[in-house]
Parts: structure tokens; sequence; C-alpha cells
């Protein structure tokens, strides 16, 4: 009998996540928080009106469309093994370790650059309640939004059952205040434009640039949903609930992207947006509800952003976790606390990591140029991973496809689509990128290289292939399960 060359198991007492304490609703929670609907809208809409202007509906209608495609494909993905590494294993297994390896360190980099781009919009949000100035000042944002941060490493710590509980409150009260703002927006009395069909148009784009640039921006909204894939090691029915919540959370906030995208052309000018790029939905509060009922918006920007913050860190520290457990990255890092059973190491080290990018990002200037240049740089991490695990599942059920119409459209034709929108939003952007975001963008995926080298040429299990008998074993589990 052949044996396989995965990972070997280690040692469970200090190398196991909490099992089973999450359910669907659970999975749903943490998909809608980990996209954080709020905070993505206050964060990227100026970044998104500056590459498309009224064209921001129509970029998230065709990469939500696109997006679609890698919800599938994590959905199937996720049948074949239940791994914390998320695509870090799984396009191991159906591509090759290199890429799985980069996929992982895919996600650690765009998820702490995401810090510096999350504690920005807070801080300023913040600042807002009390000082339109101190908003955009970025050394008092800055400070701010660092002990806010630390203040969320604290609840992640303190373990998943104690999050989610945290994360279900939050999330329930931002959906409704978000919920009321968007009818309120849409149903206001004075509208600057008169809502269009063409803001849905592809015609609204400026040629393939256009589309590219506004489309990449759309790609970091829809980001976080696939924190459901990193807890599966935690999750009751580990190969199909992540799945089925990620489907779910993401048609959510899909539909909010839309509504909200809309009322900020039809209330706000170009130039409120362009001057409060990092509290555009306290200005749209307070057009539609002036007074102290418009800041209510800013409520649900703080309580996205804390679960947003939380739900990355998660998925930085899950992953670290499973490349740390499988000694890809150092072994330190795949050891859990042994009564919470949350990687405290790894969340140890991302906190440092984060604090001294979120510091250092003052050199690079206003609190617009830290948000563009970070949303763009995460946009192209994105595109990387989600195209490898768009074409992994291609790949990995090639035999299963044909089988039923559900199979070639889901396993394969819309994934297959997904990855291919993601790398030619990847190739297309690239030559339109400034200096600052190319080099954190690509510069961040190219240190990967250094521990990877280094513990492939250690001889690490994880950069052989899995033999072709444990491919076919985990395709005989899959069509069983289907």
């Amino acid at each position: 009998m052949t044996e396989t060359l995965d990972p070997p198991a280690a040692d469970t007492s200090n190398t196991s996540l909490r099992a089973g304490v999450l359910g669907l609703f659970d999975s749903v929670i943490m998909g809608v928080a980990g996209v954080a609907p709020g905070y993505s809208i206050a964060a990227s809409t100026a970044v998104l009106f500056g590459a498309v202007l009224l064209g921001g509906a129509a970029a998230l209608l065709y990469c939500g469309i696109a997006m679609f495609g890698i919800v599938f494909a994590f959905s199937y993905l996720g049948r074949i093994e239940a791994n914390a590494g998320a695509s870090y294993s799984w396009v191991r297994r159906a591509l090759h370790p290199v890429l799985g390896f980069m996929s992982g360190w895919a996600l650690i980099v765009s998820a702490l650059i995401f810090m510096v781009t999350a504690t920005v919009p807070v801080g300023s949000t913040i600042l807002s309640l009390f000082s339109s100035t101190a908003s955009n000042n970025t050394a008092e944002v800055t400070l701010v939004g660092a002990v806010f941060f630390l203040l969320m490493v604290g609840a992640v710590a303190a373990g998943v059952t104690v999050t989610v509980i945290v994360q279900i409150v939050m999330s329930c009260v931002e959906l409704f205040i978000l919920v009321l703002f968007a009818a309120l927006a849409i149903f206001h009395g004075h509208h600057v434009h008169n809502f269009s069909w063409h803001w849905f148009s592809p015609g609204i784009f400026h040629g393939q640039a256009g589309f590219a640039a506004g489309a990449l921006v759309a790609a970091f909204y829809y980001w976080g949903w696939d924190v459901t894939a990193n807890l599966n090691e935690e999750t009751k029915g580990a190969k199909k609930t992540p799945g089925l919540g990620a489907i779910i959370g993401i048609i959510v906030v899909f539909l909010l992207f839309e509504v909200f995208t809309v009322a900020t052309n039809m209330v706000l000018t170009s130039h409120q947006i362009n001057n409060n790029a990092g509290d555009v939905l306290s200005v749209l509060g307070q057009q539609v509800w002036h007074g102290t009922g418009g800041k209510l918006i800013v409520i649900a920007v703080i309580l996205s952003t804390i679960a947003t913050l939380e739900t990355t860190l998660i998925q930085v520290t899950r992953t670290m976790f499973a490349m740390g457990r499988d000694n890809t990255l150092p072994k330190a890092l795949g050891t859990v606390h042994r009564v919470r059973k949350t990687p405290l190491i790894a969340t140890a080290v991302v906190t440092v990591i984060s604090l001294l990018l979120f510091v250092g990002s003052q050199s690079i200037g206003s609190v617009s140029n830290i948000l563009t240049d970070g949303i763009n740089a995460i946009g192209l991490q994105i595109c990387i991973y989600y195209c490898l695990a768009g074409l992994a599942v291609v790949v990995l059920y090639r035999k299963q496809i044909l089988l039923s119409p559900t199979n070639f459209v889901f396993m394969g034709l819309w994934p297959m689509i997904g990855a291919l929108f993601m790398a030619y939003l990847f190739i297309k952007v690239i030559p339109g990128l400034n200096a600052e975001t190319l080099w954190v963008g690509l510069g961040a995926m190219a240190l990967g290289l250094i521990p990877m080298f280094y513990y492939m040429a250690k001889g690490n299990p994880y950069f052989k292939m899995p033999p072709k008998e444990d491919r076919i074993a985990v395709l005989e589990e899959f069509s069983q399960n289907l």
C-alpha cells in the first residue's frame, strides 16, 4: 500500500483547535462579519469612486458575479478536507505544493496589510464624532486605531466561542442600521443625481483599464467571506457547513453593497466623497438624517470594523497555525493555548507585525493615500489566492464536472470564470498602479519565497505532491458526500 505524503499528524494536546463549536448560523454571521459591509463601504467608497466615478454599482455587480464562482470553489474544495489553512492545503493537493504555500502566504500578507487599512477608518470615524479636522490627521488616527486594534486582539485571544457571540450581536445591530440608512438615502427628498440603470452598464467604464481598476477595488469589498473556511476545523459538519455559510453571507453583502453604492451616487457630490475618504458613511448619515440621528451610522462602521478585525485576525492566525503545524513556517506557530484552544503564538506575532506596519504607514502620507495604496495592494494578493482556488476545484474534480448540469455550472464553469476574472484583473491593473502599491502588493508576496525555499530545502513533506492513490481516495469520498 502506497503511503501518502501529507504532513504527519502531530500530538493533539496542544496542536488542535476546539472542534465542532460553530453551526450554520454562526458561519453565516462570520461570513458577513468577514466582509464587513459597514467598514467596506466606509473605507472603499472614495477609492471606488476615484477609479470609476458613478460606475461603482457596475464594478460591484460584475466582480460580484465572478466572486460567486470563487465562493462555490471554496464550498466544493472544503468537502475534501477540513483544514484551518483552507486554500493553503487545498491548492497544494489539486495543483502543486509551491502554489499551495503561496496561496497561504498571499492570505497572510493581505491580512497583515489589512490591519492598517482597517484601523485607519475606525480611527478616523471615532475622531469624526468630536472633530472633522482630527479625522483626517494621520498621527491622531494612528494612535486611536492602534488602541482599538489591541482591544480586538484581546477578544480574539479569548477564544472562538466568545468571538462568535460578540459577532452575532454586533452584526445584527450593524445590519439593522445599514438597512435603515439605505432606505433613508434612497427615499431622501434631495438627490444630487437621479437613479439611472446606466450605473450598472458595462458602457459606464472608460475602457478595459477603467473596468479593471474598479473591479480590483470591488474585489477588496467582497474579501473576507472565506473566514468560514479557515474556521472549518471548529465547525459542525466541517466539510459542508462553512461553504454554505459563505454562500448565504456573500448574498447578503452583495445586496447591501449595491444598494449603498446607488445611494451614494444619488446623495453625495464628488467633492463630498473625495474630501472624506475615511468617513464617507458619516457624511452620508448627516445628509439623510442631520444631527445626532445621523451619527448612528458611525456605530455601524465601528461595529463593522470590530467585526472585520476579529475575523481577519482569526483568518490569518488560523492560516499561520496550519502552516506552523505543517512546519512550513516556524513550528511554534502551530501550537494552541491549552485552555482557550486558540493559536496564541500566531496571534502575538500578528499583533506585533501589525502594530509596526500601522505605525510605519504614517510615512505614506494622508489617510486617503494609505487607504488607496493598501486596498489596491490587497486586491493584487486576493487575485492570486482566489484565482488559484478557482483553478484548483476545476482540476481536482475534472472527472466529476460533466456528471450533471449542477456540477458543470457550480463546480466547473462558474469557478473557472471566477479564476480567469481574477487573473485578468491581476494582469490588467499592474501597469496603472503606483510604485508604493506594487512594492507592497508584489514585494510582500516575494518575501514568501524565503521561508518556502528554506523549508523545501529541509525536505518538508508538505512540498512533495500527494500520490495518485491519495487523490483517488479523496475523490471517492467526495462522490459519496454529494
